[in-house]
Order: C-alpha cells, then sequence, then structure tokens
C-alpha cells in the first residue's frame, strides 16, 4: 500500500514538472506548495511499517549468515544457514552433522576433515596455516581441496559452498 502511494505521488510530481507547474515561484513558496498539495492528502491515511520492519529485520539477520551444504558420509546432503564468523565445525555439530572435532576446534588433529567440492571456492580460502598442514597430513582422504572444519570461518564470501565429509576420520 505504502509503495503504490509512493508511485502515485512520483507520477503526480513528475506529471505537474513537465507541465511547468512547480517552476514558477520561488524555492520556500515552491517547498510550502508541495507539501500542501502532495504531502497533506497523505497525511489522512495510516501507513503500517510493523510488517516491512519485520521483513527488513529479517533480510538483516539472513544478511548475517550464508548457506552451506554438508555431504554427510552415506552421500545425504544437509543444508544450513552458517552466522558470519562461526567455524563450519560448529555449525555442522550445531546441526547434528556427523563429524568429530575431537580437539573441540584447536586445530590438533585432523577429525573435523572436510572436502572443499568447488574448485572456485577453495580459491576464495585463505591459505591453510602450518598447523593446518601439518594436521592435514595425518587426515584420512587428504585431497587437493581438503580443509578442517575447524579452521573455516564462515564469510560472506563462502555463501553457497558446499562440504563433503570424507568415508573415515
Amino acid at each position: 500500500m505504502l509503495v503504490y502511494k509512493i508511485s502515485q505521488l512520483g507520477a503526480r510530481i513528475i506529471k505537474d514538472l513537465t507541465r511547468g507547474h512547480l517552476t514558477s515561484t520561488s524555492k520556500m513558496a515552491q517547498s510550502h506548495a508541495f507539501c500542501n498539495h502532495y504531502l497533506l492528502p497523505l497525511k489522512s491515511h495510516s501507513f503500517c511499517a510493523k510488517a516491512s520492519d519485520k521483513a527488513h529485520e529479517e533480510w538483516n539477520e539472513e544478511k548475517k549468515k550464508i548457506c552451506v551444504t554438508f555431504i554427510e558420509k552415506d552421500g545425504e546432503e544437509k543444508v544450513i544457514n552458517v552466522p558470519i564468523g562461526m567455524s563450519m565445525l560448529e555449525a555442522a555439530l550445531e546441526h547434528d552433522i556427523d563429524i568429530e572435532g575431537a580437539c573441540e576446534g584447536s586445530c590438533a588433529c585432523s577429525t573435523c576433515h572436510v572436502i572443499v567440492q568447488d574448485m572456485e571456492y577453495y580459491n576464495k580460502l585463505e591459505d591453510p596455516t602450518d598447523e593446518e598442514n601439518d594436521m592435514l597430513d595425518l587426515a584420512f582422504g587428504l585431497t587437493e581441496k581438503s580443509r578442517l572444519g575447524c579452521q573455516l570461518i564462515a564469510e560472506h564470501e563462502l555463501d553457497g559452498i558446499c562440504l563433503a565429509l570424507p568415508s573415515a576420520t
């Protein structure tokens, strides 16, 4: 309703501008004429912004999360929303995805080994640290796109990433 009213208002202003109705008086008089002619009629209408505010809040909340797909050991795909700044290990554990994380995310084991499915996303990641590489050397089923879930932190560039769990840890 609000958008409709604003678009009607815009159309009326453009129509009057093209006819020259808003160009002949001083700026102060123009602003008073504008308010009286276009905005006062809207004063009698009540607009509800609650739905719009709620949608805006939901949009802001969604922008604080990214979509991640985990492919579990049995091939089942699980799509989850991960808050920006959270590790993939934490997110997987919160969503009951079968990943171990024996060291609780301290980069001291390889049980949170994941395989990035798309090289495009892999290239968006920061290079693994020496500590992560040392742990990855111990991982079962190591590939060129292997990473530790505890070291992958959700950020906007990773929205849509797909991570596979190896068949064993």
